[in-house]
């Protein structure tokens, strides 16, 4: 196997990309010799003429194109392993405000914000729950974590999975319906529960699932909530065959001017991974593609 400096492959890279060795030595910050010597050293290290001299400069020989498509890959690869090296030398510190849901805060996000602080010392994760969106222009959060239909224009960031919904009540309290009030009232469930359910049936009305699920803990009347506040509430018993499967997607977004931000970037990326695993933990038996979607 052929052995050769990695400074070679940098001005190699270079000289193909430039067309020259004067263009290639400015790039690099260098002189003419210096690359002159590079190129010569590579092509004498592996018995290979990678570029044809010519009156107008150098050029990519016939052939040799996958020599330099190599190459690239092999500094972007070296790019790479720098950013992780940096990052490893700079971990993750400085404070990150996340957004979210009052339903999503109290159930999923509380514990995976206290595993990443203590995974990452030096990092503050502010959790801001709020069922109002936050507005990421005007830099009210870092990071948003949202049940939405689809991703907001302006914002980057990825699908973590689905909150999945069903209808709740306490043993005995079956009889009546929660309805929705504020920002809730423009969700599927309140859109649903307007299309089979009198207004006479509606009991009472609260416009945050959590409330929502205290008012049916305490025998008010049956409640659509979130499988994720639900399920796990021994208060509650699920009735299912009267809501269609519903769910709406969570994102998880930042604003595009500072998504790339390294901790905005690392913490957005890790509380997907961790949402993921725990939206999937609350799926309701029988999810199927095609099934209903809540929006809002």
């Amino acid at each position: 196997m052929n052995r050769f400096d990695w400074d070679d492959v940098r001005v190699m890279r270079a000289v193909a990309e430039a067309g020259s060795l004067s263009g290639a030595a400015r790039a690099l910050g260098v002189n003419h010799a210096t690359v002159l010597r590079r190129v010569s050293s590579f092509e004498q290290a592996t018995g290979i003429t990678v570029f044809d001299r010519t009156a107008r400069g150098y050029r990519v020989a016939p052939g040799r194109g996958r020599i330099i498509a190599a190459m690239q890959a092999m500094e972007e690869a070296a790019l790479g392993v720098a950013r992780a090296l940096d990052a490893a030398r700079a971990p993750l510190a400085g404070t990150v405000r996340v957004t979210s849901t009052d339903t999503l805060c109290l159930t999923v996000l509380a514990p995976i914000v206290a595993r990443l602080m203590s995974a990452a010392e030096g990092l503050t994760i502010e959790l801001n729950a709020q069922n109002q969106p936050a507005d990421l222009g005007r830099l009210d959060a870092d990071i948003a974590v949202r049940p939405a239909v689809e991703l907001p224009a302006g914002l980057v960031g990825a699908r973590a999975g689905r909150l999945r919904f069903a209808v709740y009540a306490a043993p005995g309290g079956e009889a009546g319906w929660l309805g929705f009030g504020g920002t809730l009232h423009r969700s599927a469930p309140s859109a649903w529960l307007d299309r089979n359910v009198g207004k006479a049936e509606i009991a009472g009305r609260a416009d945050s699932f959590p409330v929502l699920r205290e008012m049916a803990a305490a025998g008010q009347g049956r409640a659509i909530l979130p499988c994720v506040l639900g399920d796990g509430d021994r208060r509650l018993v699920r009735i299912d065959d009267i809501l269609p499967q519903m769910h709406v997607d969570v994102w998880v977004a930042s604003h595009a001017d500072f998504a790339q931000v390294p901790r905005i970037r690392a913490v957005r990326d890790m509380l997907l991974r961790a949402l993921a695993n725990a939206l999937e933990m609350a799926a309701v038996p029988g999810d199927e593609s095609g099934q209903t979607k809540a929006g809002g």
